[in-house]
């Protein structure tokens, strides 16, 4: 999936989770200073920003398949390599890297073993390659609330509990199906803070991902109705929400 929309509006959306989840996801795969690290399917560069951090922008290269979010990657981390490119078809030798990294990426890969393979391939017989997806098969992700209320409205909406990764263990299954070696399976929690439902609302108006596209196709009555399911399922004052990752890591061959 591509994420055609303004960087600004993936920043309100997912981007503050990202955040979060960054630092994690990088101490996950124990990168450390010295290596040479790739993120793949970047966005517009939170992962990128944590990884330049510990590593300097020289050592540090990103892709994404969404223009805008690459030329978002290349303004917020000077110096840093960001490419328009595929998962499934990475552009670089076998071996390039120490670390090769997906946050938020493996269950919006058009072909998740094949893009989980050329991740190995890019990564030196010794690195590491490491992912995470959110926990949306056990509702327990940031849009857990707002997928169970599409669905009280409408038990025909696909979420997202079935795409790779979401369940536990299946970002496991997927790495060894790519070839990887040694994997280790992990759990990522993060918490983000809304002042009231109107801003944990707004983000899913700007068309970010399923969620965002659900919300755009409905019509006006309905877009009040899920809004209003939404409210009804949610603290009135201030709203804390709760988020698990899966993760996975393991070795190239």
């Amino acid at each position: 999936m591509i994420f055609e929309v303004a960087a600004e509006a993936y920043d309100q959306f997912m981007g503050r989770w990202s955040v979060r989840l960054a630092p994690q996801l990088a101490e996950f795969a124990d990168v450390r200073s010295g290596h040479r690290a790739l993120d793949v399917g970047c966005g517009p560069g939170a992962l990128t920003s944590d990884l330049v951090a510990r590593l300097g922008p020289s050592a540090v290269t990103a892709i994404d398949p969404s223009e805008s979010f690459v030329a978002a990657a290349r303004a917020r981390n000077p110096g840093v390599d960001v490419r328009q490119a595929a998962a499934e078809q990475l552009p670089f030798p076998d071996g390039t890297f120490d670390a090769t990294l997906a946050q938020l990426v493996v269950h919006f890969m058009t072909d998740p073993v094949a893009g989980i393979a050329e991740m190995a391939r890019v990564t030196r017989p010794g690195g590491v390659v490491a992912a995470c997806v959110w926990d949306f098969a056990g509702g327990h992700d940031p849009l857990g609330p707002f997928w169970a209320a599409a669905r009280a409205l409408d038990m025909r909406v696909e979420d997202e509990s079935g795409l790779a990764g979401t369940r536990a263990g299946h970002l496991v299954d997927l790495f060894r199906a790519a070839g990887l070696r040694s994997v280790e399976p992990g759990t990522l929690s993060v918490s983000r803070d809304y002042s009231d439902f109107e801003e944990w609302w707004e983000p899913f108006t700007r068309g970010v991902g399923p969620a965002g596209s659900h919300v755009t196709r409905l019509d006006v009555p309905r877009q009040a109705e899920l809004r209003d399911q939404c409210r009804s399922m949610l603290p009135v004052g201030p709203i804390t929400i709760t988020a698990q990752a899966w993760a996975a890591r393991g070795l190239p061959h």
